[in-house]
């Protein structure tokens, strides 16, 4: 089984290519969002502790978030591969997911890192603000959003460059082609 992270700042493309993964290798997927918002669906003692952090504007700690990847780890037994999105976005939370995954007996494979100009980025987002109507996919907040990534996730990169399982991907083009990037990856681990 393979374990992956697809990586990248807001706009790079990482839902999109997680679809597309999905649907040609058969990966589970998990994004630390959906599962949040599961779980308070559900009202599992995670949810209602999740729900209290988010209910305070408070961001959601890392022993929370690992304990809900470990929960699905548990119950899916991805047998393929695990893709994950949206996180790790901090060092630390890095720190914890290889602990996280030291403790199944596997590790982080390969870390996609999508790496798009950052006026792209920008345009992107607004393009898509503008589609989807997201409140969040205004200049401002996509300003605050990149400052964010660039100062808290970012550095994620080098922690995995140090254990060989970082791979920048271009992220700019047609999607098909973005996806063949991947893939060459993907498979050179096969």
């Amino acid at each position: 089984m393979l374990n992956l992270v697809i990586f990248g700042a807001p706009g790079s493309g990482k839902g999109t290519q997680s679809e597309v993964l999905i649907e040609q290798y058969g990966f589970d997927h998990i994004s630390t969002g959906d599962l949040l918002r599961a779980e308070i669906k559900q009202g599992s003692e995670l949810g209602k502790a999740a729900k209290s952090y988010i209910d305070a504007g408070q961001l959601v700690p890392d022993s929370l978030i690992i304990g809900m990847i470990e929960k699905v780890l548990q119950e899916r037994q991805p047998k393929k591969g695990l893709i994950l999105d949206g996180f790790p976005r901090t060092v630390a939370q890095a720190e914890a997911l290889d602990e996280l995954y030291a403790k199944h007996g596997t590790a982080v494979h390969a870390v996609l890192d999508l790496q798009v100009a950052e006026e792209e980025l920008v345009q992107r987002l607004l393009k898509r603000g503008e589609e989807s109507g997201r409140s969040d996919d205004n200049l401002e907040t996509i300003q605050k959003r990149l400052g964010v990534y660039h100062a808290q996730t970012a550095p994620i990169a080098e922690h995995y460059a140090k254990k060989g399982v970082h791979h920048a991907i271009e992220g700019s083009g047609a999607i098909s082609d973005i996806t063949a990037r991947i893939a060459k990856v993907i498979d050179s681990l096969n």
